[in-house]
Parts: C-alpha cells; sequence; structure tokens
C-alpha cells in the first residue's frame, strides 16, 4: 500500500475497503499489528516529537482521517483519495468480525462508556462476539498489572483490539505491545465515546467541510481550545511549506 510523505511524517493512500480487508487478513493469520488513525491532532505531536514520529512511522498502516490530510493527499496526486474516517472505520470493522465471527476486544474509555458501548454495538451486529474490554485505571499500571492485562488480552482471543485512549497515548501504547498483543490494535480515539452515546457527533456537512474540530470545539472548549489554538495554525504553515517543497524531511 503506497505511503505518502506528508508534514513530516507520512499516511497511507487507502480506502474504508483496503483497510478492513487488510485488519481482517491480519486477524485471520493472527498477526500483532497496530493500525493510527492520523488527523491534524497527530501530525503536529509528530512534528514536533522525533519519538512519537518514529511511531507513526513504524505503524502497519496509517489512514488519512482529517479532511485536511485529504486534501493534502489529493493535493499530492492522490486524486481519489478518500477520508477513512475513525468511528465509520471501526463500525466497517466491527461489521467484518461479526460477518466472519472473528472475536474483538475494547480497551480504554470509562466503565459506563464501555458498558454502552458494547450494548449498542452488539445491538447493532447480533453475532458481535466481544470477548474482552477493559477501561484502565488513571494511574500508571505496575509491571504485574501490565503483564496480568496483556495476559487476559490474550487469553480472551480477541483477534481485533479497538484502543480509545486519545492521541498521542494509544499511539504510543498499541506500539510498546506489538509483539505482545496477539491482535490487531486500531487507535480509534473519540469512536468510544460517539458510538457509546456519551459524546454528539458533529453533522456530515461540518465533518465533509473538515469543520468537525470546530464542532468539537464547542461541545468541549475547556479541554480543546488551547489544542486547537496551537496546532491548528501551525498545521497550516507546514502544510504550505510542504506543498511547495519547502520543508526538509
Amino acid at each position: 500500500m503506497k505511503r505518502i510523505p506528508l508534514v513530516g511524517t507520512s499516511i497511507h493512500g487507502t480506502s474504508y475497503n483496503a483497510t478492513v480487508k487488510l485488519v481482517m487478513d491480519w486477524s485471520r493469520s493472527l498477526e500483532s499489528r497496530y493500525v493510527c488513525i492520523a488527523n491534524v491532532h497527530m501530525m503536529m505531536e509528530a512534528f514536533g516529537s522525533l519519538e512519537f514520529r518514529m511511531i507513526i512511522d513504524n505503524a502497519d498502516l496509517v489512514t488519512p482521517d482529517g479532511m485536511p490530510l485529504v486534501w493534502m493527499l489529493r493535493l499530492k496526486g492522490e486524486r481519489n483519495q478518500p477520508r477513512v474516517y475513525g468511528p465509520t472505520l471501526m463500525l466497517h470493522v466491527l461489521e467484518s468480525a461479526a460477518h466472519d465471527k472473528i472475536p474483538v476486544g475494547f480497551y480504554g474509555g470509562a466503565p459506563e462508556v464501555l458498558v454502552s458501548l458494547i450494548e449498542r454495538m452488539q445491538a447493532r451486529y447480533d453475532t458481535l462476539n466481544v470477548a474482552f474490554s477493559f477501561s484502565p485505571p488513571f494511574h500508571a499500571m505496575s509491571p504485574e498489572e501490565a503483564a496480568d492485562m496483556i495476559e487476559n488480552i490474550n487469553q480472551s482471543g480477541a483477534r481485533i483490539l479497538f484502543v480509545g485512549l486519545g492521541c498521542p497515548k494509544q499511539e504510543i501504547w498499541m506500539a510498546g505491545h506489538r509483539g505482545k498483543v496477539n491482535a490487531v490494535m486500531l487507535g480509534v480515539g473519540a469512536a468510544f465515546d460517539i458510538h457509546s452515546g456519551i459524546k454528539p457527533q458533529a453533522p456530515m456537512w461540518m465533518q465533509k467541510a473538515g469543520l468537525e474540530w470546530l464542532f468539537r470545539l464547542f461541545a468541549e472548549p475547556r479541554r480543546l481550545w488551547k489544542r486547537y489554538l496551537y496546532h491548528n495554525p501551525r498545521f497550516i504553515v507546514l502544510a504550505v511549506a510542504d506543498l511547495l517543497g519547502l520543508l526538509k524531511d
């Protein structure tokens, strides 16, 4: 799958169908992999940290979640590049997993979020096998707790693990557990909150216009205003520099 350089790192030119097929193939082959679902926030975190950039560059798959990234890929020659949006990708993967009877798991989110999420997803896909779910504590787990958690995931038989810890925490976690967790890990960010009904989803017209960030900012101004005020202007400058060939690797 083609990987396109973008603002210091790179993203795969992929689609929902291609991504789901790859995830399902890996899950059937019992492979430990991780998938990053990239938006402006993730790209800026990677640009500012060599360590985090390596995590993104070493991912088995990086999909274009944010519309600004999709527009960038199109300007770089991928004219038909679609958006591969995390919450929607999660539904496509769950549908395929339910159809093929591949067990899945959920790691992250508050306990009440996981309960609602699992209830809703099993109601939506009646053959879905949720083999594992875990709401991690706020404190760092001890080595013994972490080892027990990994053993529980592997013993559950979950072959696809959705990770909802938020960026950059979920990407760091997935990279640190590739080769330990016997599943395909997908960092889906806010998808847990959206599909559990805890948080609203931006209307489709805002998603297509690349204004989902604005919807989320109005929904959670205290938590998100610093992120968007800092990252969005920087991304615009770097994106222009990248397209003009002024950005060095």
